[in-house]
């Protein structure tokens, strides 16, 4: 916008200035001529009178050779008698001596310089006075008056394109800081507010987003605040439901009605968490995914070890970011691991690996266990709820999540998300 409003307002500043300088650099060169030219015919008229006054051709010599400044007009007589008077240049072959013999006072402007031409009509016959003027005393100054002109010209537009700037400033800083509050409520800072400022439609703009603003924190509010009573009312009935388990003489039963109320409790806890789970404060959050990966596989080495399960691990060295939090990225590799030692029986073998290719990064987790189709039969009353909210992380920064068997039996589960940028 700034750019565009500058340009703008060069363009129009370009074409005032431009139809004022041609124009004027021409008049000053005109005006130069003019004078030069009446000067010139100035001195042609003094000598032409004395010429007319019989004063002898000596005196009339003496005369014009006075008249003559050095570098300056230079003026010549040509006599009745063909004489050449004066320190001008006049050639009676001349076609504009001719014309002046014929009885035609004219002057002359060309690139050669200009020239006046006056007959003076006697009774012995046609004398013709002639002073020339060279093209740099023609045009002297001019070019000085030029450049201060074009000078003065090229200040204006400085000066314009100064003005523009600041004024395309002064109308595009608050637009973006506007649209620098709208990321970074998109990004989860909902306590960011734009600033009332610039124009009346900038203000307007800002108090309509601050008003949003606002409207979206006290909706959000409203549902953790639902969320949460919910929790406290289903956790009553949950733990009645327990009891009333434990009660049961059935011992089968009663462990089956344990598994399937443990299952329910673990999916109200997962939906409770992912409801309360803290709106992000950064616009756009980088996290290692190597560093994390890593810290949480160490973290799940301690339970796999006490329960026999072989583990592999390939992690690369150094950084990988990705644009995603740190604790989702936690989250999502703690998702993935614990789907293995849920749903698998102990002495399982799994597997991590990380690497990078093509400007992603690939998470895989693959285990030993029973495919995805027996697993699910496996899991009493699972929804699946983990590997949801994982690939909502995935799929929400760019990536995705690939979920199935694996290439020799067991379930992999593939995680790929974009390297961040910078």
């Amino acid at each position: 916008m700034r750019r565009r409003i500058s340009w703008l307002v060069l363009a129009a500043t370009t074409t005032v200035v431009v139809s004022f300088v041609i124009p004027l650099c021409l008049l000053v060169k005109t005006l130069a001529e003019d004078r030069a030219m009446a000067n010139a015919d100035q001195e042609a008229r003094n000598v032409a009178i004395l010429v007319t006054g019989l004063v002898d051709d000596d005196q009339v010599a003496q005369v014009v050779g006075s008249l003559d400044a050095p570098g300056g007009a230079r003026t010549a007589v040509l006599t009745v008698n063909g004489e050449v008077l004066g320190s001008g240049k006049i050639d009676r072959d001349d076609p504009e001596v001719q014309r002046a013999l014929g009885g035609e006072a004219f002057e002359v402007v060309d690139d050669s310089g200009g020239r006046v031409l006056l007959p003076v009509v006697g009774e012995k016959g046609t004398a013709v006075v002639r002073t020339s003027v060279a093209p740099k005393y023609l045009h002297a100054g001019v070019t000085t008056a030029w450049l201060g002109i074009i000078g003065l010209g090229l200040l204006l537009l400085a000066m314009a394109g100064a003005t523009a700037a600041w004024q395309g400033r002064r109308l595009a800083e608050p637009l973006r800081d506007v649209a620098g509050t709208a990321h970074e409520l998109r990004g989860g800072n909902l306590a960011a507010r734009a600033r009332i400022r610039g124009t009346e439609e900038t203000k307007e703009l800002a108090r309509a987003l601050n008003g949003l603003a606002e409207r979206i924190r006290e909706l959000l509010a409203a549902e953790r605040a639902t969320v949460a009573d919910l929790s406290h009312r289903l956790r009553t009935p949950v733990t009645a439901l327990r009891l009333d388990a434990e009660a049961v003489e059935n011992r089968a039963l009663a462990r089956r009605l344990s598994d399937h109320i443990a299952v329910l409790q673990r999916s109200i806890d997962a939906i409770v968490h992912e409801a309360r789970r803290p709106v992000r404060t950064d616009l756009a959050q980088v996290g290692d995914f190597a560093a994390t990966v890593r810290e949480r596989t160490i973290f799940w080495q301690v339970l796999a070890e006490d329960q026999d399960r072989p583990t592999e691990i390939s992690i690369p060295e150094g950084e990988l970011p990705v644009p995603v939090a740190p604790d989702d990225l936690a989250d999502l590799v703690d998702c993935l691991i614990d789907n293995i030692f849920a749903h698998t029986p102990e002495q399982t073998a799994f597997a991590v690996s990380l690497d990078e290719e093509g400007g992603t990064v690939r998470l895989v987790v693959s285990d030993d266990g029973p495919g995805p189709a027996a697993r699910a039969g496996d899991r009493l009353g699972s929804t699946g709820l983990g590997l949801d909210i994982a690939r909502r992380t995935a799929t929400g920064s760019g990536g995705d999540l690939k979920f199935g068997p694996g290439q020799e039996g067991g379930t992999t589960v593939e995680v790929t998300l974009p390297l961040a940028a910078g």
